[in-house]
């Protein structure tokens, strides 16, 4: 990606799944000069240097978001940023609120305010299908933290930087996927328990949210939510898929989850068009002057882009593939 070009890039939260893979791929396609890893575990850094072979184009940052002076001293002369770093657990975050809103909305602000300080050109910070309409404290954070990047424009691009959000759903191949729990009870011959045999989700697999994220960049003028357009999927079909004969039992939905999952609510829809494999999602409110490209075809005012209703879903075979990828 010509993009990347000579270019010094840094990760929060850069040895999680995603983030590892977002080193991988610009290591290997793009001719980036510099790529820095900023995260607080010593010893997941120790262990991705060791995975990387020491890549004399790797850096490493010590540090937490919540910390902002420590943010600004890594983004020095840094110009691009993608924020991935978040507290993520839905049951977690129900108990724990105020850790979730430290990280993901105060350590988020950071991330701004420290990008806006080092004169950074573009910055992209993920979400989750969760922010959507959100029902439970971690997506009500991820929500709050995708306007502070969108409002972040106001401030931002007035001084030369650019803030724009790429949303997707479950991460096909991530820590967080519901395959390596499903499959060790298979494999221990043990019932398999799922919240809600109704069940539905977005899938994703960690290759594809990679290249997403990536070529936003290129997309993006500042302000922009990037929705892909992705299958959905049965839960119940997941497990079917890694055994037909799986003995299933409906244990009910926990805390803060819903039945389906959404990304774009039907407020929304109404700012949103249609770009290529992606759904765009427009500001609310744009001082800095925002201007929609002329032409687009817009969502159906009213309707929503959820798990349920979705019009492209995974085929068993399809799902079967994903299941075998993810032992890889």
């Amino acid at each position: 990606m010509e993009h990347f070009k000579d270019s010094s890039i840094l990760i929060t939260g850069a040895t999680g799944s995603i983030g590892r893979q977002l080193v991988s791929q610009l290591l290997k396609e793009t001719s980036a000069r510099r790529i820095a890893v900023f995260s607080r575990d010593e010893l997941k850094q120790l262990k991705m240097r060791e995975d990387f072979e020491n890549d004399e184009r790797l850096r490493w940052f010590l540090g937490d978001i919540r910390d902002l002076e420590r943010l600004k001293q890594a983004m020095y002369n840094v110009d691009f940023v993608i924020h991935t770093a978040a507290l993520k657990q839905v049951d977690t975050g129900e108990y724990n609120p105020i850790e979730f809103i430290k990280t993901n909305i105060l350590g988020s602000q950071n991330v701004v305010e420290a990008s806006i300080y080092c004169k950074v050109k573009q910055v992209i910070a993920l979400s989750t299908d969760k922010a959507s309409s959100p029902i439970n404290l971690y997506g009500a954070t991820k929500l709050t933290a995708d306007k502070l990047f969108i409002s972040a424009n106001n401030y931002g691009q007035p001084r030369g930087t650019s803030f724009s959000v790429v949303r997707y759903g479950n991460v096909m191949g991530s820590r967080g996927s519901v395959i390596p729990f499903f499959k060790e009870l298979n494999t221990k011959g043990q019932r398999i328990p799922v919240t809600d045999l109704r069940m539905t989700r977005f899938w994703i697999t960690i290759e594809h949210a990679s290249q997403f994220i990536l070529e936003s960049f290129v997309l993006m003028n500042g302000g922009e939510l990037y929705v892909p357009k992705i299958p959905s999927m049965k839960i119940v079909d997941l497990v079917k898929a890694i055994n037909q004969n799986a003995d299933i039992f409906e244990v009910g939905i926990r805390p803060g989850e819903k039945l389906h999952e959404e990304m774009i609510s039907e407020d929304d829809s109404r700012r949103t068009y249609v770009l290529g494999d992606r759904y765009v999602v427009t500001p609310v409110s744009a001082e800095w002057g925002f201007v929609t490209p002329q032409n687009m075809q817009f969502m159906e005012e009213g309707t929503a882009y959820r798990s349920n209703t979705n019009k492209h879903w995974l085929t068993d075979s399809q799902i079967k593939e994903f299941i075998s990828r993810s032992d890889k």
